[in-house]
């Protein structure tokens, strides 16, 4: 293993990011009593603060190890508030405020050629923003790797691509791709599984699981890309950042000191 201060690791690569997007509110507070209205509690807000979330939070992740991002995402504010309770680190309600998302027009004049890119990546959370075509599109159009991670359950609609699902997404699946190699399963603590391997994830101590998702995804494309198209060394980087991920509340994005790579 070596450590990522090496200059190995800075590598800069021009990825192309379509996804839906939302705003991440957090309120953090103390519980100590009941509301004499309602049986419920009572939160004293001590602490507040906003983070991009969905597609956002890939993107977050990507900048935050100074790549190069160009993003393509709804312009309808969605926002996720939670309210948690400090002591016990408790999730007690989430508020979605989820406005109707407009279709993306699937264009992509603004860019020269996709082959200008190194990695297309599609964080697809079914909100409205892409379509089955959409993405079909995007596979048949790119000659570079395109990795998905989708609430979408047709799978075999995009065949030719990486798609990185969690355990529960891959029990609601109605199919999957002929070729299975491209699937991806996360299963939280227990790490990743792929082409009929497990891949362990780091024993850590969680606080907060909310976009560790997002930050495999990113890290599976610039493992990926680091280490020219070895997948399995990409999945173990994946795994080392959602770990790290997960010991912090809110979406927090590693960054390359916090990690360890392997050398080429």
């Amino acid at each position: 293993m070596k450590d990522l201060k090496s200059t190995v690791v800075h590598k800069r690569f021009k990825i192309l990011l379509i996804g839906d997007s939302c705003e991440d509110v957090y309120y953090i507070g103390s519980v100590d009593r009941i509301s004499p209205e309602a049986p419920v509690p009572i939160l004293k807000i001590s602490e507040h603060f906003r983070t991009p979330g969905m597609a956002a939070n890939v993107r977050k992740n990507f900048v935050t190890i100074n790549q190069n991002v160009e993003f393509i995402s709804e312009k309808s504010k969605i926002t996720k508030t939670r309210y948690i309770d400090k002591k016990s680190g408790q999730q007690l309600l989430r508020v979605d405020d989820e406005p109707k998302i407009a279709k993306w027009n699937g264009n992509f004049q603004l860019f020269r050629d996709l082959s200008f890119f190194d990695a297309i990546v599609i964080s697809d959370y079914n909100k409205g923003f892409l379509s089955y075509e959409h993405i079909e599109n995007i596979i048949s159009k790119s000659k570079v790797p395109v990795f998905i991670d989708t609430k979408k359950v047709d799978l075999a609609k995009f065949e030719g691509a990486f798609i990185k699902i969690n355990l529960a997404e891959f029990n609601n699946l109605t199919s999957t791709p002929k070729e299975r190699k491209g699937l991806i399963v996360t299963n939280g603590d227990r790490g990743a599984m792929y082409n009929d391997k497990i891949y362990p994830a780091p024993k850590v101590e969680v606080s907060d699981v909310c976009g560790a998702g997002d930050t495999f995804l990113a890290f599976l494309v610039y493992g990926y890309l680091l280490y020219e198209k070895n997948i399995d060394k990409a999945i173990e980087i994946a795994n080392q950042a959602a770990s790290i991920s997960v010991r912090h509340r809110g979406n927090y994005a590693p960054r390359l000191s916090e990690l360890e790579l392997f050398d080429n």
